[in-house]
């Protein structure tokens, strides 16, 4: 038969003892608190140390420290530091808490004890408060990598932020722009109906009526014909002035293309400021004006549809009623005012 010899039983494993000088230690964890029993601070990682203030060593904890809480510990300061994740305040910078895990140094509540801290989630706020660098964190920590990247993002989204700005308000200028007429400044057809349609919604809720003045110049071509493109701007920007000069800050000047312009007055309106407006407006726009050595006068012809109250409103037959009353008022010899349903204002006698 085969013997088997028995085999010898290991031997004890006895565990190394490590020794590290405070200035490796201090490498290996720069944020490190080296405590005796008695809460006496024998030693501080360089970055603690440098934050702590001279003169810590020796010193007692409690000088320098507070304890907030140590997790599943209710009992004495020395038994909170017995393998226990800690919570602390610095003294001097109350604003700011550090967090912990605490390591007894041997066996017995008479051992040393070695707390690992970090700033946690204020490591942003303490690394610009005591300007730290990527030095005062050990080479292994993540760290500055982490704050990295949340200033990364911090930026990103900055600017994001202001490219978003930017692009609302590029889009609010374009929206304004494009209701806009670009020679006279004037609202254009586009602005002109949706003001509209915002007025007859309200005229329905029984808030106010409205008026148009549907406008258009006399004897433009003449100095379009006679003087160039150049003049006849001339004399559509200064028309304009005319009409935004002499409305209310509520209504609404439109130029609806060529000479042809249209005025939205906001309610409450009535007949008597509407005649007034018209004959004012038809003065001022005859007023000669001097190009290049040579008086041009144009005119006005205006056509007036009221929004009444007792009837419902259509966009479409309001139009119509101003374009008709304002070719009423062509017919009947220009410069002047009619308001639909065609009652006609004579022109004055020069």
């Amino acid at each position: 038969m085969s013997r088997i010899d028995p085999v010898e039983p290991p031997m004890p494993f006895s565990e190394p003892v490590l020794a590290l000088s405070t200035e490796m230690l201090g490498r290996l964890m720069p944020m490190f608190l080296w405590l005796d029993a008695r809460g006496r601070i024998r030693g501080m990682g360089p970055t603690l140390a440098r934050i702590v203030g001279p003169g810590a060593a020796g010193g007692d904890f409690a000088r320098h420290f507070t304890l907030r809480r140590a997790r599943g510990v209710e009992q004495s300061r020395e038994a909170a530091f017995s393998g226990r994740r800690l919570g602390l305040t610095l003294v001097r910078y109350p604003m700011f808490n550090l967090r912990g895990l605490a390591v007894p140094l041997g066996p017995g509540e008479q051992a040393d004890v070695l707390v690992n801290l970090s700033f946690g989630i204020q490591l942003s706020e303490a690394v610009r408060y005591f300007g730290l660098t990527e030095a005062d964190f050990a080479a292994s920590d993540l760290a500055m990598e982490f704050l990295f990247l949340a200033e990364a993002k911090a930026a990103v989204l900055g600017e994001l932020t202001a490219l978003t700005g930017r692009l609302q308000l590029a889009k609010a200028e374009a929206e304004t722009e494009a209701q806009l007429d670009p020679l006279t400044g004037l609202a254009n057809r586009r602005a002109f109906d949706a003001a509209m349609s915002h007025a007859i919604k309200s005229a329905a809720r029984g808030r106010r009526n409205f008026a148009l003045l549907h406008l258009d110049l006399d004897y433009f071509k003449q100095v379009n014909d006679t003087l160039g493109h150049a003049a006849g701007d001339t004399m559509l920007v200064r028309a304009a002035h005319v009409l935004r000069d002499e409305v209310r800050r509520g209504d609404l000047v439109a130029r609806l293309g060529g000479d042809e312009f249209i005025i939205l007055l906001r309610g409450p309106v009535e007949r008597g400021m509407i005649e007034s407006m018209a004959e004012r407006l038809i003065a001022r726009i005859e007023e000669p004006v001097s190009l290049d050595g040579v008086d041009c006068r144009i005119s006005a012809s205006i056509g007036v549809s009221i929004a009444l109250e007792c009837r419902p409103i259509l966009a479409e037959e309001l139009m119509a009623e101003a374009d008709a009353a304002l070719y009423q008022s062509k017919r009947a010899g220009r410069g002047r005012w009619t308001i639909a349903p065609l009652r006609f204002a004579p022109r004055p006698q020069a």
